[in-house]
């Protein structure tokens, strides 16, 4: 639509019309555009949405007798008078050498070509210039956070609006990872690993404006893996301590056994304390009794496994 709020009027009636109306041109005279003697009209105008757009390359000399400012379907000013309801087109200048208008706030559906006509000698002139709306960069549409069983193939997407269009990056947030993993809307992890889990950031961008950021946390599920588990060696009569550490997503569930018998939490002398990645047995006074064979058992919904320890005299 661009500039709104404007006689509209088909293109090639309106340059008839605003020629033979705006400069009284009788039927048969030719409009001759480029002429050598009116100034080259610069190509493009370039501007952010949002800012405004001046045109001002519209030259006039003690020759000049009418002159009028178009976009692609309607009239913006004719002289001093605006024929363009929009406020935020204004007449900027209307001098012996110069006549500007300016176009506020623009927007994406202003862009297109404008153009300047002016009356000399009774030869009508006219000169074109190309306004060009630049658009930051907008994300759109993006994957939710996602949880996943290990082994399982992840798909992310990331959509994202500008002018011109943006530059989709993909990074995946964590210490190990080098560089940018993808340059495109969508990344695709085949087999995905426990290492492979965490935040990755979507970037969009068009060098308009700074870079767009989100981030999609990815949750990659396993079953437990105990990575210490070691014996330990008390005097009777000392504080002993049993460590069982395990890595699982979800956390893993701990459980003690003597033997084939399984210690119960608040058991005389005895203290379990179970967190996220390790369970602690405490011996608060070893007694010969307490020596022997400890299994710790690591188990979550996908799976459980187990590391035997022994608790022994010095």
């Amino acid at each position: 639509m661009g500039v709104g709020g404007c006689l509209a009027l088909p293109w090639r009636c309106l340059v008839v019309l605003c020629l033979r109306l705006l400069f009284l041109v009788p039927a048969g005279v030719p409009v001759r555009s480029g002429d050598a003697t009116f100034p080259k009209a610069m190509d493009n105008v370039t501007v952010r949405q949002g800012e405004s757009a001046t045109l001002s390359w519209c030259s006039v000399d003690n020759r000049v007798t009418r002159v009028a400012w178009l976009n692609r379907s309607s009239i913006l000013y004719a002289g001093n008078d605006k024929w363009c309801l929009d406020p935020r087109v204004v007449l900027l200048a209307n001098t012996k050498t110069q006549y500007s208008i300016q176009i506020q706030d623009v927007d994406v559906y202003d862009e297109g070509p404008y153009t300047c006509s002016v009356q000399t000698d009774n030869h009508p002139k006219t000169s074109r210039v190309h306004l060009i709306v630049q658009v930051s960069p907008k994300i759109t549409e993006i994957s939710s956070d996602i949880s996943i069983n290990e082994g399982g193939n992840v798909s992310l997407t990331c959509i994202a609006t500008g002018r011109p269009d943006p530059t989709i990056t993909w990074r995946h947030i964590s210490p190990k990872a080098v560089g940018f993993i993808s340059e495109d809307e969508y990344l695709e992890i085949t087999g995905i690993t426990r290492e492979q889990s965490g935040e990755y950031e979507c970037s969009a961008s068009n060098d308009v404006s700074a870079p767009v950021v989100q981030r999609v946390k990815v949750t990659v599920n396993y079953p437990p893996y105990i990575s210490d588990a070691k014996s330990t060696g008390v005097p009777v009569g000392q504080k002993g301590i049993l460590l069982c550490e395990a890595s699982a997503v979800p956390s893993a569930d701990f459980q003690w056994y003597k033997d084939d018998k399984r210690l119960a939490e608040g058991q005389k002398g005895l203290k379990v304390e179970n967190k996220a990645f390790f369970s602690r047995l405490t011996f608060f006074n070893v007694s010969e009794q307490d020596y022997g064979n400890y299994t710790c058992v690591a188990s979550n919904q996908l799976g459980n496994t187990n590391a035997s320890m022994i608790l022994y005299g010095e």
